[in-house]
């Protein structure tokens, strides 16, 4: 069994400061997909130690998104990928990379298996970061296409699919960014067809999921009043092999190293 983890650090640096590694110490991940890095490849990789493989695409814009992905050393990587699409511009830049491991099924067959970190937009509504959000929103679904075999994009989406993925769904549907009708039909429409929402797939429709993010102002955490914007997005080859899923909340809220909560599922793979 390979164990899956994404997590949306809020700065890399501060994660580990504030406790990231007794959580990877708990939680035993074998790949750790992260988001808002906000630091280079020799930062991250200085951080995670030698235990770990990390492949770490910076924004070009100083301070702001950044993605990696860290596997254990002995790993075997088969490829790589550090865009969305061709040409990125900086500011969609740092936000999409991808690993593909060599891996095999319970039988034995190969079955390699590719990895996503992804960091969409966060978006504001009636500004131009609204924009690149919807702008970039459209060029995911393309490269869904592409991408064949035993699959998981994972990462901070940064939009709820429905009431059931936020705590107070009318006051910020159709008024926030993140809960926008026409943000949620760019999810829909991706998980749609071959592509699953793995929590939701897991939990059944009309059932409450458990939160991925609370905001750090106020007593959001301690009152669950979150969102689920952190996703593990599997094609049908992926879901066929998932197990379990859960997301790792903090114990408290002065126990937190994120704004964000990890979230973690198995997949009944091992390496070559």
């Amino acid at each position: 069994m390979l164990t899956v983890a994404s997590i949306n650090v809020n700065g890399i640096r501060a994660a580990f400061r504030k406790g990231i590694e007794g959580w990877l110490d708990s939680a035993a991940p074998d790949v750790v997909l992260v988001q808002e890095v906000r630091a280079d490849q020799q930062i991250a990789a200085d951080l995670f130690g030698p235990a770990w493989r990390v492949v770490t695409v910076p924004c070009r814009l100083k301070g702001r998104a950044g993605v990696a992905i860290a596997v254990k050393a002995d790993a075997p990587v088969l490829s790589s990928r550090d865009y969305l699409y061709e040409g990125e511009s900086d500011v969609d830049s740092g936000r999409w990379v991808e690993l593909t491991l060599d891996t095999a099924d319970g039988n034995g067959n190969a079955c390699p298996f590719t990895l996503v970190s992804a960091y969409l937009h966060s978006g504001e509504l009636d500004t131009p970061k609204q924009e690149q959000k919807m702008a970039y929103l459209a060029k995911v679904g393309p490269r869904l296409e592409q991408l064949q075999g035993a699959c998981v994009v994972a990462g901070d989406f940064n939009v709820v699919r429905s009431e059931f993925d936020i705590k107070n769904w009318k006051p910020n549907h159709n008024k926030r960014s993140g809960v926008l009708d026409s943000e949620i039909a760019y999810l829909d429409g991706w998980m749609s067809g071959r592509w699953h929402d793995l929590t939701r797939t897991k939990l059944g429709e009309g059932v409450r999921a458990p939160y991925t993010w609370w905001s750090f102002r106020g007593r959001a955490f301690d009152n669950d009043a979150g969102w689920r914007i952190d996703y593990q997005m599997v094609t049908d080859e992926a879901l066929a092999l998932a197990g379990p899923t859960r997301v790792d909340r903090a114990s408290g809220h002065d126990s937190r190293w994120s704004d964000h909560a990890p979230l973690v599922a198995t997949y009944s793979l091992s390496y070559r």
